[in-house]
């Protein structure tokens, strides 16, 4: 065989592969599956490469860990100069995965192409992230394609089917060499094969280009093939590390446990002074290598695992020192889940505690319980001991997980670390101790009164700010309504008022004002509820100014909620405040607009309004949002009363007795108060009037010493009869109920039709309104809380009702006509 110098690092794209990649650019989504080594990266790689320059987003996948998943795409959307998964958090229900999908369509189209790179999808196994992907590429901007590169099969059959035309795939077949292709791969290396050689090639290697690679660098540096025996490990282990210097071996082997790393991060780690020359010289002439666009390098699947034997040979000390150093990089580049994993493969149990510490339970949260629990048992308690600030950390962490025997545990190892180091300053041990009761005062949720004792010991004893509570999170658990968290004895709501007085500014005092407003707001709601409006009105605005600058969204939001039924109980017709939900698109937090659906879906399902009611709601897909426990009875009571709205009285009926165990187990006397009247509603309307002024008396019962009248108007248009039998809060409420019935005529006829369109559904005639109105169909969709292709069906069957023809110009000016008329 004569011999030219090889070009190791040679890149080969066959006529036909070509030919399988052209409609990547054409498609939504592009699946490339084939096993490890046949170069499936290289090919992706390849034709991004003979696209315009900037118009790539490589997110690689590492690990089953979808926290890390979600790190790695912010980062390459970032280095793509894309902001639009800032803000958000790792989508953990099919409700926030629709608003990340949501948001892509939106920040993605453009006139020029983006192409979406996930490769090794094979790693993640959670199938929700290639369901996410299917549903992103049924609505992408035609803009906008997806690739994912996988060993195994990324999609099942019913995904192929739904996707039809719009996903491309690509398998083992189009990625082989075979024939000519082999030749000419072989030549581009530096190998001149005759024939007889190429069949060998050919047979030992069924064209896999990675073992086609190894052959031919087998071959330049020994003139001999590798033993047919060989697995594909010990080939590449042979070709490619034990002709290194023993340095760049052990380089190899260090460098291969990291996922990405740059050459700063591989002189941290390795030591090596040299690092630059190693890392040129190997990409240079090692096509397992890879340097990264944005910078940075990548080892191939089949280098890391090769290198993952010559780490695991090292001595024992020695691998935990390594993983030690790459502990400390992650800790400092505030990568605390990878620091963690890394500290305590280390066995450095206190630098894993100081992760816990600095990260204060943020990005714990992504981690499942389990793999925390097991991080306590593999500290032990004398470790734990010496770091109470991380304790307080875990304490919070594990009520949140429901843990609560646990998180006992881990007070009383506090109290013992405590008395266990009498150095600690007065100062030192106040805060410890402090922050210790105000994160057992969650025990005691919707217990004013005894949560108060313990904010009001936490503030006595601390001087600085709680380190285990985000001031900028949710304070209400998602919940629209203050009132109906601490409303919890009937005949008490005064007392919990002043309760709620009391303990606030303690609660606020160490922090950092979480929940800022929220007695203002619950004064203004109990007001509210009695029907004294203008009291009301007073403490909204108290409320407004307590909560201005302070970022508290949250409380913005049941700011909101409140506003929307007093204007309803004045007898003002509501709409809703579609910029403010734009806002909150623009925040990224599904919370939040989890919230500002359900305010939205309960004012419009009051005023009868059932087409306008947000679709979470409308369409009752409430199942596909992890709601928080406290506020889930909330979100059901919601629920109800869309169901009134649209006469699924039954729905209603039969959901209650759930939801009423429900209440009256986390002691919400308001939402049970809400339900009793809904469910009682129901029966009337169904024609049961015994059943009915049964659930109303058990109601009223409960509403009387407190004077709550509200609950019963807002759903007085069902109960007109039965309202005057409860006495004088019947006959308050029918009077108030009348009110609201005002209100919702006002709100009809904003928008009353013409005669011509009189064939339209309500659904029809709310977007015809808006063409009228030279809104964009992205405008539309944003203000009905529909997707843009929804939108456009819409359209096309007010067309064909209204027997416009033409195109989109002359139909849509037909249809303003018919609205002048």
């Amino acid at each position: 065989m004569a011999k030219r110098k090889p070009d190791t690092g040679a890149t080969y794209i066959s006529p036909r592969l070509r030919a399988s990649l052209e409609p990547v650019g054409r498609c939504a989504l592009t699946v490339v599956t084939a096993p490890m080594g046949y170069g499936k990266t290289t090919a992706v790689n390849w034709f991004l490469g003979t696209q315009p320059p900037g118009c790539a987003i490589r997110i690689s996948i590492y690990s089953d860990s979808l926290p890390a998943l979600w790190q790695s795409g912010r980062r390459a959307f970032r280095d793509a100069g894309l902001t639009a998964l800032e803000g958000f958090e790792c989508p953990g229900d099919p409700a926030s995965a629709g608003l990340l999908a949501d948001t892509l369509c939106r920040e993605l189209r453009r006139q020029e192409p983006w192409y979406v790179f996930l490769d090794d999808l094979h790693l993640m196994p959670d199938r929700r992230v290639a369901r996410f992907l299917c549903e992103l590429a049924a609505r992408l901007p035609d803009n906008v394609h997806l690739i994912a590169a996988s060993r195994d099969k990324a999609l099942s059959g019913d995904q192929v089917l739904r996707l039809g035309g719009r996903l491309h795939r690509i398998g083992a077949g189009q990625l082989r060499l075979e024939g000519d292709e082999l030749a000419a791969y072989a030549h581009r290396f530096g190998a001149a094969l005759d024939r007889e050689q190429l069949a060998e090639l050919q047979q030992a290697t069924e064209g896999w280009m990675a073992a086609v690679y190894l052959h031919l660098q087998a071959l330049a540096d020994r003139g001999t093939a590798p033993a047919e025996t060989a697995d594909i490990y010990d080939m590449f282990t042979a070709a490619m590390l034990r002709p290194l210097p023993p340095r760049r071996q052990k380089f190899l082997a260090v460098m291969g446990l990291a996922d990405e790393f740059t050459g700063e991060m591989a002189r941290f780690i390795t030591k090596e002074p040299d690092t630059a020359e190693i890392l040129s010289d190997l990409t240079a002439k090692n096509a397992f290598v890879t340097r990264l666009p944005g910078g940075g390098y990548r080892f191939h699947h089949m280098m890391k695992a090769c290198a993952q034997r010559d780490f695991d040979a090292l001595p024992p000390e020695e691998q935990a020192a390594y993983q030690a150093r790459y502990g400390h990089w992650y800790a400092e580049n505030g990568q605390y889940l990878q620091a963690l994993a890394a500290y305590s493969k280390a066995g450095r149990w206190d630098d894993a505690l100081e992760v816990v510490q600095r990260d204060a339970g943020i990005l714990l949260a992504a981690l499942r319980p389990q793999q925390v629990l097991e991080l306590l048992d593999r500290c032990g308690d004398q470790v734990l001991m010496e770091h109470p600030t991380a304790l307080l950390v875990l304490m919070r962490r594990m009520f949140t997980w429901g843990q609560i025997p646990r998180m006992r545990q881990l007070k009383e190892l506090l109290l013992e670390s405590v008395r266990r180091h009498p150095e600690l300053t007065d100062r030192q041990r106040g805060n410890l101790l402090g922050e210790c009761d105000l994160i057992e005062s969650f025990l005691y949720y919707n217990d004013i009164g005894a949560m108060s004792r313990f904010h009001r010991s936490a503030s006595r004893q601390m001087t600085r700010q709680a380190v285990s509570i985000q001031s900028h999170g949710s304070w209400t658990f998602g919940s629209p309504s203050v009132l109906m968290m601490f409303h919890r004895t009937p005949g008490q709501l005064d007392r919990e008022l002043a309760d709620m007085d009391e303990c606030m500014p303690h609660y606020y005092q160490i922090t950092g004002g979480h929940g800022m407003g929220a007695q203002r707001i619950m004064e203004g709601e109990a007001a509210l509820a009695r029907g004294r409006l203008n009291d009301g009105a007073i403490a909204l605005e108290r409320a407004r100014a307590a909560i201005s600058g302070s970022g508290q969204e949250n409380m913005a939001l049941c700011c909101d909620f409140l506003e929307m039924r007093l204007h309803m109980a004045a007898g003002e017709a509501v709409g809703v405040d579609l910029r403010r939900r734009r806002q909150l698109l623009q925040q990224h937090n599904a919370m939040w607009l989890h919230i500002f659906d359900s305010t939205a879906a309960y004012c419009q399902a009051v005023l009868g309004r059932a087409d306008d009611i947000p679709e979470l709601f409308r369409e009752h897909r409430l199942d596909t949002v992890n709601f928080l426990g406290p506020c889930l009875p909330m979100m059901q009571m919601i629920e109800n009363q869309v169901y009134l709205a649209q006469g699924a009285y039954a729905r209603v009926i039969g959901g209650s007795e759930g939801l009423l165990a429900l209440c009256r187990g986390m002691h919400y006397a308001l939402v049970e108060l809400y339900v009793l009247v809904q469910t009682a509603a129901a029966y009337e309307k169904l024609g049961k009037r015994r059943e009915a002024a049964e659930l109303l008396g058990q109601a009223a019962a409960l509403a009387r010493p407190d004077g709550l009248v509200t609950p019963f108007a807002e759903s007085g248009r069902y109960l007109r009869e039965l309202l005057p039998e409860c006495g004088d809060l019947g006959r308050e409420a029918a009077e108030l109920s009348r009110v609201l019935e005002n209100g919702s005529r006002a709100a009809r006829q904003q928008g009353q039709r013409p005669e011509a369109l009189a064939p339209l559904t309500e659904r029809e005639w709310a977007v015809a309104q808006r063409m009228a109105r030279r809104l964009s169909n992205r405008e539309i969709a944003g203000q009905l809380f529909l997707t843009e292709g929804t939108v456009k069906q819409y359209i096309n069957q007010i067309y064909s009702k209204l027997h416009l023809t033409g195109d989109a110009r002359t139909k849509r000016r037909r249809l303003e006509e018919l609205m002048e008329e």
